[in-house]
C-alpha cells in the first residue's frame, strides 16, 4: 500500500513525457558547456514523483513496469542525457531490490522510503584504479574491516556516476576475514571519511559528475553489509534473475543512447527542411540522396525500437539482451554519424546541438557489456549448442 502523502497518489502531479523532455532540454546545453551537475533537473524530477518510480509499492514507491521506466528514461534522455544516466542507475538498483534482494528488511525500507520521500538516489561504486571494471573478474581492493561496533571501509573508486547527488553508495568491497566476504556494503553519502575527487572531464555525458571517490576509515553499522557472501561460496546462479537484470540493463541504459540519436534525428530533419542552398533553390530535404539517408536512419531506429520494446517486456534471453544493448548503441552512434555527414560543418558548429549529441552518444559503448564480451558470449553459446 502506498504511504499517505506519496507523490504517486497525485496523478495530476505527474508530467507528460513531452513535458519531461522539454524541461530537461531547457538546461542541456549549459550543463554540457559547464560540465555542471544537474541538481535542478533531478530536483524537478523528485518534485514530480519520478525518483521513486522504480521503488517497490510496499515502501510507497511507484512499482512501475520496466516499459514505463523505459519511457521515462527515454523522455529524460531526449532532453538531457546526463540526468537520464543518473536516474537510470538509480532505477536499475531499485529494480534489483524489488526482484531478488537479500538485504536486511530495515535497510531495504530505509533506502526505499528515502527514494520516495526525498529523492534519495543510489548507485553502485565498483570500478577501481588497478582492477578496472569488475565485469572482467577479480577481487576488489576496497577493504571492509570488521570491528566490535561496525565496519570500517577504505578504498578508491572511479567513475561514480551521480556522486554529487547520491544519498546512498553501494560499495563493492571485500572483508578482512581469512576467507573474505565479497559484495556490497551500504554507505550513506553523508558518512565522514568520504572524499570526492573532481576528476570527471569527459568529452560526452559531461553532467554526470562521475568523479573519483576515496573512502578513508568510513564507518557503518554491522548490518550495513547489505549483500555479501564468502568468496569461496558464491550464491547459486539464478538464470531467471540474471536474464531479468540483462533485459533491464538493455531496456534502460540503451534507451538513453537511442533517445540521444532520436534528438539528433529531429534536429537534422528540421534543418534539412529549411536549409535551401542558393544553387539548389529548394530545401535539402527534397533531394533523393538525402531522403535515402534519412530512410537509413529510420531503419536503424526501427531496429532499436523493436529491440528496446522486447527487452522491456523481458522477451530476450540473457545473451540476446546483451547483443541488443551493443546493437542499439552502435545503431545510435551510426545515426548521429549519418546526421553529421548530411549537414557537414553545421553539425560540428558549437551553437548547434548535433555536436553535443555526437559526443554524448559515443559514451554508449562504455557501459557493460562491451561489444567483445557480448559477441563472445553469444558466439560461444551458439557454437556449443550446435555441437550438442
Amino acid at each position: 500500500m502506498k504511504q499517505a502523502g506519496s507523490p504517486f497518489l497525485d496523478a495530476e502531479n505527474r508530467p507528460s513525457l513531452s513535458e519531461i523532455t522539454r524541461r530537461m532540454a531547457e538546461s542541456a546545453a549549459q550543463i554540457d558547456e559547464d560540465a555542471a551537475f544537474p541538481h535542478h533537473t533531478l530536483s524537478w524530477l523528485q518534485q514530480k514523483g519520478l525518483c521513486g518510480l522504480a521503488t517497490a509499492e510496499t515502501f510507497g514507491g511507484g512499482g512501475a513496469s520496466l516499459l514505463e521506466l523505459q519511457q521515462v528514461i527515454s523522455a529524460i534522455a531526449a532532453g538531457e542525457p546526463s540526468t537520464a544516466l543518473i536516474v537510470c542507475m538509480h532505477y536499475l538498483y531499485h529494480l534489483r531490490l524489488r526482484r531478488h534482494s537479500h538485504w536486511p528488511t530495515d535497510l531495504l525500507r530505509r533506502v526505499s522510503e528515502s527514494a520516495v520521500t526525498e529523492g534519495g538516489l543510489i548507485n553502485s561504486l565498483r570500478v577501481e584504479p588497478d582492477l578496472g571494471s569488475p565485469a572482467r573478474g577479480g577481487l576488489p581492493h576496497t577493504l571492509a574491516r570488521r570491528t566490535a561496533t561496525g565496519w570500517v571501509l577504505n578504498g578508491h573508486k572511479l567513475y561514480t556516476t551521480g556522486i554529487e547527488g547520491l544519498h546512498w553508495l553501494a560499495v563493492w568491497a571485500r572483508s578482512d576475514d581469512e576467507v573474505p566476504l565479497v559484495g556490497s556494503w551500504l554507505v550513506p553519502k553523508s558518512a565522514p571519511g568520504i572524499t570526492v575527487v573532481p576528476s570527471w572531464d569527459h568529452l560526452g555525458m559531461r553532467g554526470t559528475g562521475s568523479h573519483e571517490v576515496i573512502l578513508k576509515d568510513v564507518t557503518v553499522p554491522l548490518s550495513y553489509a547489505a549483500e555479501v557472501h564468502p568468496f569461496n561460496a558464491p550464491p547459486l546462479f539464478d538464470s531467471d534473475a540474471a536474464t531479468a537484470t540483462a533485459n533491464a540493463n538493455t531496456a534502460l541504459l540503451a534507451a538513453i543512447y537511442d533517445a540521444i540519436a532520436r534528438s539528433a534525428r529531429d534536429w537534422l530533419y528540421q534543418w534539412l527542411r529549411i536549409r535551401t542552398p542558393s544553387g539548389l533553390g529548394k530545401p535539402l530535404a527534397t533531394l533523393p540522396r538525402v531522403q535515402e539517408q534519412a530512410g537509413q536512419i529510420e531503419a536503424l531506429l526501427l531496429v532499436n525500437r523493436t529491440l528496446l520494446e522486447q527487452a522491456a517486456r523481458d522477451g530476450l534471453s540473457h545473451s540476446e539482451a546483451e547483443l541488443a544493448k551493443v546493437t542499439i548503441t552502435d545503431n545510435a552512434i551510426q545515426i548521429v554519424d549519418l546526421a553529421l555527414q548530411l549537414c557537414g560543418n553545421h553539425g560540428l558548429t558549437r551553437h548547434n546541438p548535433l555536436q553535443r549529441h555526437y559526443r554524448n552518444v559515443l559514451c554508449g559503448r562504455i557501459h557493460t557489456p562491451q561489444k567483445d564480451s557480448a559477441w563472445v558470449t553469444a558466439g560461444r553459446q551458439q557454437l556449443h549448442s550446435a555441437a550438442d
